[in-house]
């Protein structure tokens, strides 16, 4: 379980393709501070870490082609900037909200627009996720927990403020770029609910 506050950058090394499944080598300042087995969320991507080289600063994870498939992982290549954020503990405060690592989407960024000292992105996705995604309601992009600004159709927009466009790489993106969407927890289990009504 994740709060969707990015806690640092990981930079992909080297990607390794073995059957259907890629491992990626990610250099990260925290590399030395992961253990084998943890949980790292990656761009909203729950990743386990299988392997660290303290020495280079970098780590391992593995994804298998169901990931692949479904997240913005088959687009990464060497050089790619990605936000991580190991697992929260329960003893924290959650800035955020509740953020599993599991990825429901890709979006599309469809515009950004500059205020002088804040941005705000409009994303597009599948019509089938309307219902999950509701004005001033929470959702992760790359992992980010944010706050939707409107919702109209299959659209929605967020607002970014420079802290988070400085510390994450959302001010990577340019339009036409997917991202990793995962809707509220509580959505998904309400919708699920009420299709069982029915």
């Amino acid at each position: 379980m994740f709060t969707g506050i990015i806690e640092s950058y990981a930079v992909v090394k080297g990607i390794l393709s073995e059957g259907t499944n890629k491992t990626f080598t990610l250099y990260s300042d925290i590399s030395k501070e992961l253990k084998i087995d943890q949980s790292v969320a990656h761009d909203g991507v729950c990743l386990t870490v299988i392997n660290i080289d303290a020495l280079n600063n970098t780590y391992q994870v593995t994804a298998i082609e169901e990931t692949l498939s479904r997240t913005t992982l088959q687009y990464w290549n060497v050089g790619h900037k990605v936000n991580i954020e190991r697992s929260m503990l329960a003893n924290q405060r959650i800035d955020g909200h509740f953020v599993q690592g599991h990825i429901d989407t890709m979006a599309t960024v469809l515009d950004i627009q500059s205020h002088q000292g804040s941005w705000t992105y409009l994303f597009e996705y599948d019509e089938k996720y309307i219902p999950l995604v509701v004005k001033k309601g929470s959702i992760a992009v790359n992992g980010i927990s944010l706050t939707v600004v409107s919702a109209e159709k299959n659209t929605f927009s967020v607002c970014i403020i420079p802290y988070t466009y400085e510390h994450t790489n959302i001010h990577t993106l340019q339009v036409g770029d997917k991202v990793n969407i995962e809707f509220d927890i509580l959505g998904k289990y309400m919708q699920r609910f009420l299709s069982n009504q029915q």
